[in-house]
């Protein structure tokens, strides 16, 4: 990945949910590309928290702040100045947004009109990568994948609220930036991603990890649901190369893109159960109850950027399922460096992808 190392090298880059799961492996990500990292969060969960595993707290500049609170938000973009932003803060869990469906809407869409209005005002930010779902679509059980034109949707709130996300970033982009010329706007759309160090409650692999640790059965609320899983690396790598191509060419590159797993990786919890029991040598499954509502099959078609960014899926499912295992293996029972453990994983999957 030459051409995007040269390219990140010494650019001063926001990542708004720094602390979360995707946010760390980014931040991790962009310091390896020697970039200038800054990172909002808010009240992180200190204990097991790859964030600060990763000491990453000490690695780039973080401001903890509520991503809803617009006036100290607009006051940290303003005195950093950073060339491009990539917006994950959220509430990103669906069974969360049952029992807090209030948060959940002001937190996911106060949130990326926070980051969109103030960035509106300042000529020093080129690129800006809103983060979304691919459950944001209607889901009217098409099996050939949503496209980015298709309907948006959500019965849950998790997914209303990412729908209402894609609208606001939309309308920004079309009132405020579309004729500046001078900065990129895209909302990115990805499937469950799979990575080590995730502590989420409610995750299918968080939740595996800490039965086999504990030596308990798994427990599945949904063991025959189908979701497109992908390993955390693979999305990022895709919002990687389109803040670069929109920071080159706005115009172009700005719109809603998809970056989903491949036809092959669209398994069912139980498969994902499994091949983790396989890798750890340990563990049964068993089925609970489940009260809430989730969407059966979800598949979104990544064509667009496939043809025009030449991005495409690096691990099988297998494989990310392996990787993913290898981290909680090596970090939770080799008591290994998850620093080390973590960096490694990024040069081996960017060596993988040379040609980027």
């Amino acid at each position: 990945m030459g051409e995007i190392k040269n390219f990140y090298k010494g650019k001063k880059i926001l990542v708004t949910g720094a602390t979360g799961f995707k946010g760390s492996w980014l931040c991790s990500w962009l310091l390896e590309l020697g970039a200038k990292v800054y990172g909002t969060g808010f009240s992180p969960n200190q204990n097991k928290n790859l964030f600060y595993d990763l000491k990453l707290n000490k690695r780039i500049t973080l401001k903890i702040i509520d991503i809803r609170d617009y006036n100290k938000l607009k006051k940290f973009i303003k005195s950093k100045k950073p060339d491009i932003i990539f917006h994950l803060a959220a509430q990103p869990l669906v069974y969360e947004s049952y029992l807090n469906p209030m948060d959940t809407f002001n937190i996911n869409f106060n949130g990326t009109l926070n980051i969109l209005d103030i960035a509106k005002s300042y000529s020093f930010v080129k690129s800006i990568i809103a983060v979304t779902s691919d459950k944001c679509y209607e889901n009217i059980g098409k099996t050939s994948g949503y496209k980015e034109g298709d309907k948006l949707g959500g019965i849950d709130p998790y997914s209303a609220s990412k729908a209402a996300s894609e609208l606001v970033v939309n309308s920004y982009f079309e009132s405020f930036f579309k004729e500046k010329n001078n900065c990129g706007v895209s909302s990115v759309r990805a499937g469950n991603v799979i990575g080590g160090g995730d502590w989420s409650k409610n995750r299918l692999i968080p939740d595996c990890i800490r039965h086999l640790i504990k030596k308990e059965n798994i427990l599945l609320r949904n063991p025959n649901y189908t979701r497109p899983w992908q390993h955390v690396l693979e999305p990022l790598k895709g919002y990687l190369i389109l803040a670069k191509k929109q920071y080159e060419n706005p115009k172009k590159y700005s719109g809603a893109w998809n970056f989903g797993s491949s036809s092959k990786s669209i398994v069912s919890v139980k498969k994902i159960a499994e091949l983790i029991i396989k890798f750890w040598k340990v563990g049964k499954i068993k089925t609970i109850n489940n009260k809430f509502y989730e969407q059966k099959i979800l598949q979104i078609n990544s064509g667009k950027a496939k043809s025009q960014l030449v991005w495409n899926p690096t691990y099988s499912i297998t494989k990310g399922v392996k990787v993913t295992s290898d981290w909680y293996l090596q970090v939770v029972q080799e008591k290994a460096d998850p620093i080390q453990i973590t960096k490694q994983q990024i040069v081996d999957y960017m060596l993988l992808n040379k040609k980027l």
